[in-house]
């Protein structure tokens, strides 16, 4: 008991201490945010492209990670990358879905932004903007995600508890800066270039597709298995962004709430990207049935859920208060700021436990891979509800 007890105790401050690296990570990605809010003006359709893009950067990650942690915990997984190999394949896997989901968060944030009224540039420009952050970032976290695998199976950590809120952050920190620099170079650029330009980026499109039809095993049925949710999935993401785009004014009124998005989507994710994972890999291993209703080893790690939401939350909102005083810029006050993020991260997470079971529950019991599913429907989600539940919290508090 007292063993059991210590692995316990030990997997929640493994987690902890992740999740702590990821708030701090998270917070400069949302100071970067505050410091570049006139940017977002004068790009029409960035800000609508911003969450879905660094969603699904994570997501992408986040899957890689939990695919190779069941393959750890099963026996399954060893440092090869020829084709046939777990690793292997996951990795070109990841980089062909990278560049399919890219292609169409472009084209999904132009039709979101035109259907809803707001200014965007062309579809070309977002296009090729979603896809060359896509590619650059995408290359970026997925070599500090495989050094994080890497570290994992050397050192026998639980890459459960490690590997989502290491991938998130990275997200988060790389994706962010890239997403800017890629918008400003492809709109310096002559129109005639950017249209040769996202040519090319169809070209590379139908080139990933063809690549993943040629092959029927490893690596084609991982990329049809989540290409097929990762697509319904940037709808989401789109949806947050216009959220978000529809009340760009106060939010820019306000800069700490600004500051406050990354970080506050990051570590959300990132608890609910913990969870996805252990559920899992518990179902996986035979320690979870996927019955109706959760069992008590279940709610178990809701309670952790939970306890990491209120420990996190404060501190994040603390930081971009902090921040937004050093910067000289707007904000509601250390007290408003906090009550905010807990009203709003609260119902977010209670939110995420539900689904979270259900996901990993139905896509057990139907022969589906959890991992596939769990981390991405989770980010996802929160991304709308996280969206929603921020702004309306600051409506209804201030």
């Amino acid at each position: 008991m007292e063993r059991g007890l210590s692995s316990q105790s030990r997997l929640i401050l493994t987690g902890l201490g992740a999740l702590l690296v990821s708030a701090a990570a998270s917070s400069v990605a949302g100071i970067y945010l505050g410091s570049v809010s006139e940017l977002l003006a004068l790009i029409p359709g960035l800000m609508v492209l911003l969450p879905s893009i660094i969603d699904m950067r994570g997501n992408i990650a986040g899957v890689f990670a939990s695919r190779l942690s069941s393959a750890m915990h099963l026996g399954e997984f060893s440092i090869e990358f020829q084709e046939g190999c777990v690793l292997g394949d996951n990795i070109r896997a990841s980089f062909a879905i990278t560049i399919l989901i890219a292609f169409v968060l472009g084209i999904s944030a132009y039709a979101g932004s035109t259907l809803f009224g707001l200014p965007v540039v062309g579809i070309t420009d977002l296009v090729l903007i979603s896809v060359i952050s896509g590619v650059v970032s995408g290359l970026v976290v997925m070599g500090i995600t495989l050094v994080i695998v890497l570290v994992s199976y050397r050192y026998d950590l639980d890459l459960d508890m490690i590997g989502a809120p290491t991938v998130t952050t990275s997200g988060d920190l790389v994706t962010l800066p890239i997403l800017v620099l890629s918008a400003t170079f492809v709109m310096l650029l002559p129109p005639s270039i950017r249209l040769a330009l996202g040519g090319i980026a169809v070209a590379v499109a139908v080139a990933a597709i063809l690549y993943t039809r040629r092959r029927p095993e490893g690596v084609g049925p991982i990329v049809r298995e989540n290409i097929s949710l990762l697509i319904p999935l940037s709808v989401f993401g789109t949806l947050a962004g216009l959220t978000y785009s529809l009340n760009l004014e106060d939010l820019v009124t306000f800069a700490a709430f600004l500051i406050l998005i990354p970080p506050f989507m990051g570590i959300l994710g990132s608890i609910g990207g913990i969870l996805g994972c252990r559920l899992s890999t518990g179902m996986h291993t035979g320690e979870l049935n996927p019955s109706f209703l959760p069992e008590r080893s279940v709610v178990h790690h809701f309670i952790i859920s939970y306890l990491y939401t209120l420990i996190l939350l404060p501190l994040l909102a603390l930081i971009a208060h902090g921040a937004a005083v050093l910067m000289g810029l707007n904000s509601p006050g250390l007290g408003m700021l906090v009550i905010v993020s807990l009203a709003a991260g609260l119902v977010v997470m209670t939110l995420v436990n539900g689904v979270a079971y259900v996901t990993a529950s139905l896509s057990f019991r139907y022969g589906l891979d959890p991992d596939n599913f769990g981390v991405p429907v989770i980010t996802s989600l929160i991304d709308l509800i996280g969206a929603a539940a921020l702004v309306t919290a600051i409506g209804l508090l201030l």
